[in-house]
C-alpha cells in the first residue's frame, strides 16, 4: 500500500455553498505540504476521483458540503462509513456524491481507503458562483481542520510503516 493522502475538495462551484469543497482547497497551503500528499479540487468529476483511488492511498481525505441538517456554517469532521454505502450506483461521470464515487470505485474492483470528511452545513444551494456569508466564514476553519487531520494521518502513516 502506498503511502499516500489524498485531500479532494469536491462539489459543484456553479451551485453556491455546494462549492465549499473547492474552496477550502484554494486555501490550502501547497508548499508546506508533505511530499506524500496530493491536494486536488474536483468539483464535479466524480469518476476522475474513483479512478485516481485506483491508484491506492492510504488515507483519503473529502471536503464537501453536507446537507443543511444543522446551523449552516457549521464544521463538522467524521470518518466516512463505507460498510453502508449503497454499491448499486453504476458508472455515472458526473456524479459527485461521495456515495457514488464509492459505488463507482467498488464496481472498479477497488475498495475505499480510509476517509476522513471535513463537511460544512450548507446555507444555499441554489444557482450561482460564490458562497454565502456564513460558509464562506467557515473556510479558514476548514483549512486548519484539513491540515490537522493531514497531520494526524500522516503520523498514523509513519507509525503503520515502523
Amino acid at each position: 500500500m502506498t503511502s499516500r493522502i489524498l485531500v479532494a475538495g469536491i462539489g459543484n462551484i456553479f451551485l453556491g455553498d455546494d462549492g465549499f469543497g473547492p474552496e477550502v482547497i484554494r486555501y490550502v497551503p501547497r508548499e508546506s505540504v508533505d511530499p506524500r500528499v496530493q491536494v486536488v479540487d474536483y468539483g464535479i468529476r466524480g469518476m476522475h476521483l474513483a479512478y485516481d483511488l485506483l491508484d491506492g492511498c492510504a488515507a483519503l481525505v473529502l471536503i464537501d458540503a453536507i446537507p443543511n441538517q444543522g446551523e449552516p456554517g457549521t464544521l463538522h469532521i467524521f470518518e466516512a462509513d463505507h460498510e453502508n454505502v449503497s454499491t448499486t450506483a453504476g458508472l455515472d461521470a458526473h456524479a459527485m456524491d461521495p456515495g457514488a464515487v464509492f459505488a463507482s470505485l467498488n464496481a472498479l474492483g477497488g475498495t475505499p481507503p480510509h476517509t476522513v470528511v471535513i463537511g460544512c452545513e450548507v446555507a444555499n444551494v441554489q444557482d450561482g458562483i460564490g458562497l454565502s456569508e456564513v460558509v464562506a466564514a467557515a473556510v479558514p476553519g476548514a483549512v486548519r481542520a484539513v491540515q490537522s487531520v493531514v497531520a494526524d494521518l500522516l503520523a498514523r502513516t509513519v507509525a503503520q510503516e515502523r
